[in-house]
């Protein structure tokens, strides 16, 4: 049994209260033998995903309850389906509030958010429909006319409910005792509301409405289960018609609703919130193009807009800019990387000099303003470039003060509303996702609620992780890997490596690396066939500051792919793998990084795989102009044909597999349709995984297609990588 294993068991026992562990961080230059008698997991990828699942079920949807406990949704066996829990941390007492996932639902997701009513009461969604329960446990269906109801919102006063039903805003009186009306609303279903924040004294909320009237409409067709189907979306590509953005504000009393403008309507909204006292109102901003940074500050009654700040930076291409109210409303606090990393600022006055909080070469990832108690509360990757850790600082400035515990990994809180206490979403490396609480005013010590592994993952044996630090081959820039090793590592070896899935943000100490596809299962039977794994974080990537990020702009397919090429250069370097045995994968944005290797480093890569690749940027969302460019310009079209691997492909030798579900919305089956016509014409082998009916994220659709499509991976990787001659 790993050590592990052994501390799993040893929490599985009972509740924890201590220190977090910690998990592998940098390895060494020199491998050194691992201590397993075998390489990973016994389990088959079929047993890796399963309805019951050996990970468990992660804890999702945080929310305070008025009485100090936390809602949480979980499904304690391991099931998709979850159900609504409480949790005390006054009493320690953990408590099952529904009972909805049956058997037959056990596939399910389940509840999708649950809110607190006061009274022991909760309201929640399932299936878009809203749903309030007792504290005796009885339920009932409440506004039954409303489907697709999301968003569910309890007043500060927790006098009201507010929700979205249909693209439109609704309120109703959270007693239950008089029916809901609408606030916000179209007849028309291209305008709709897309988020909204209370304010303070419960008297308006301020809200952000979407019009995509003037977007095109595109078909999608597709044949599955035996017909002919047409997925039609609203859907732009690079110079036609986006989205507009108003942020307004309705009065609860007498239903009055003022928008506020903006000079054009089409930039992009990052946030948006109401000042304390109710009357005024920050809009967050930028251009399509994510350039020019410009918050916006109204005068409620009257709409009067002056612009509080502005920062234009011509290579900018990350939009993690947050702003908030300073307590007392006395300014903003602004997120912003205007000194090349991501930091704290405080601005009283519009057009003022904003003073900086926090600086250092980490970086902010998101934050909360204690107005109460005058700090602030963040997230940032301070310990390690892959941590997300916890931390406070006072308003007016100093030592930044770690919260809660210590143990590398990432977190993501949901603070009470006093603060007092943190709902901790934490995960590392060999630990699946759980929610622990943290009582702030005890730094260091924590509560572990949930303990969601099933029995036998502490029976198996599990990858090596750690993280690598090397410079690119191409300008010397630092960058970070996270390796994937056999627990029974032999230095005397020169193994096969999986480079992938590759992304980016992809070097993250959390269980599974990336979240975004559920690849921690074929990941860890990659290493138990005898592999190593490599994710790199690439440029564009969060964490690593402006100038790191900032290279990769106009450069899709080259940077990027120069990173990707330097983490194999390293493990080549240091004797962990066997050059001629390399192999890489990743969709999307990772299809497109796959099929460029393959095109501009022939021979680099035994084999491929790209699922859903993104192969023309002509066909990208409009956002990602961020980093391809503007489609106007002196440089074009030279400069998209550069990012597109629908024209580079011609320089593929080596093995490549696609992967691509015909019903995808974001990078159309029609564009691996055209590439695979050329390279037929070309006559350039390939093999192509045409999955029916299958969405953009094709690995996580269902799990008879999950398990298809990875044992089609292992089988490809298998013949052209770790069995080549």
């Amino acid at each position: 049994m790993t050590r592990h294993s052994i501390w799993i068991g040893a929490i599985a026992l009972a509740l924890s209260i201590g220190a977090l562990p910690a998990a592998a961080q940098r390895l060494p230059d020199t491998p050194v033998a691992g201590t397993a008698s075998v390489a990973g997991t016994s389990l088959t990828l079929d047993a890796l995903y399963q309805p019951q699942s050996i990970v468990g079920n992660e804890p999702v949807g945080f929310v305070w309850a008025p009485d100090g406990a936390v809602l949480f949704l979980w499904n304690a066996d391991g099931r998709s389906f979850r159900d609504v829990w409480r949790f005390h941390p006054g009493t320690g007492q953990k408590q099952r509030l529904t009972f909805l996932g049956t058997d037959a639902k056990a596939e399910q997701a389940g509840i999708g958010q649950v809110v607190a009513l006061g009274d022991g009461r909760i309201a929640y969604t399932l299936g878009g429909q809203l749903f309030t329960q007792a504290a005796d446990g009885t339920s009932a269906r409440i506004a039954a006319d409303s489907q697709g109801i999301r968003k569910l919102g309890v007043s500060p006063d927790g006098q009201s409910l507010a929700y979205v039903a249909g693209g439109d805003l609704w309120v109703m009186p959270a007693a239950g005792t008089g029916p809901a009306r609408r606030l916000v609303g179209s007849d028309n279903a291209k305008i709709y509301v897309s988020d909204y924040h209370w304010s303070d004294g419960s008297d308006a909320i301020a809200f952000e409405q979407s019009d995509d009237i003037a977007m095109p409409e595109r078909d999608i067709f597709y044949h599955a289960k035996g017909e002919l189907r047409n997925n039609r979306v609203i859907r732009a590509f690079p110079g036609e018609e986006t989205t507009k953005a108003t942020v307004g504000v309705v009065n609860l009393a007498n239903g009055a609703v003022r928008m506020f403008d903006r000079p054009d309507p089409k930039h992009h909204v990052w946030g948006f919130g109401l000042s304390g006292d109710g009357k005024r109102l920050f809009v967050s901003g930028s251009d399509m193009e994510a350039k020019e940074h410009t918050i916006y500050l109204y005068d409620v009654a009257s709409g009067q807009r002056e612009t509080f700040y502005q920062l234009r930076e011509a290579k900018h291409l990350r939009t993690d800019w947050q702003v908030a109210w300073a307590p007392g409303d006395d300014g903003l606090i602004i997120l912003t990387d205007r000194d090349g990393w991501l930091h704290l600022y405080h601005q009283r006055t519009a057009g003022g000099v904003p003073r900086q909080i926090t600086r250092g070469e980490w970086e902010i990832a998101s934050f909360a303003v204690d107005r109460k108690n005058r700090q602030l509360h963040f997230v940032a990757n301070k310990s390690y470039l892959s941590d997300r850790s916890l931390y406070r600082v006072p308003l007016s400035g100093g030592a930044v003060q770690p919260v809660g515990p210590q143990g590398h990994g990432t977190h993501e809180p949901v603070y009470s509303p006093d603060f007092a206490m943190i709902a901790d979403w934490y995960s590392n490396d060999s630990t699946p996702p759980e929610l622990h609480v943290v009582d702030t005013r005890r730094p260091g010590r924590t509560v572990q609620v949930t303990n969601s592994p099933r029995p036998e993952f502490q029976q198996q044996t599990w990858a090596k992780v750690g993280y690598i630090e090397f410079a690119s081959h191409v300008d010397g820039q630092t960058l970070l890997g996270r390796v994937s090793l056999p627990a029974n590592y032999d230095p005397a070896r020169r193994y096969p490596l999986i480079v992938g899935s590759v992304y980016s943000d992809a070097a993250r100490n959390q269980w599974g690396g990336r979240r975004a596809h559920p690849t921690w299962g074929i990941d860890q039977y990659f290493v138990s066939q005898g592999y190593i794994v490599l994710n790199v974080n690439v440029r564009g990537s969060w964490g690593q500051g402006r100038a790191h990020n900032q290279s990769q702009y106009h450069s899709y397919g080259e940077t990027d792919i120069n990173d990707l090429e330097s983490g194999v250069r390293h493990l080549v370097a240091k004797g962990f793998v066997d050059p001629r045995r390399v192999g890489l994968w990743g969709s999307s944005y990772g299809g497109l990084m796959t099929i460029m290797s393959l095109a501009k480093k022939p021979g680099v890569y035994a084999a491929g795989i790209a699922g859903a690749p993104a192969t023309n940027v002509w066909h990208a969302y409009p956002a990602q102009m961020w980093i391809m460019g503007n489609y106007q310009g002196p440089d074009m079209p030279a400069r998209y044909e550069a990012q597109s691997a629908l024209y580079q492909a011609k320089g593929i030798r080596d093995p490549l597999m696609i992967i691509h579900g015909t019903r995808d919305p974001v990078v159309l089956y029609s564009d691996t349709t055209t590439l695979a016509e050329q390279m037929i014409q070309r006559e350039q082998m390939f093999e192509l995984v045409t999955l029916p009916g299958a969405n953009h994220a094709w690995a996580s659709d269902n799990l008879p297609q999950t398990r298809f499509a990875f044992r089609k991976m292992v089988d490809f990787f298998n013949r052209n990588v770790r069995d080549r001659p």
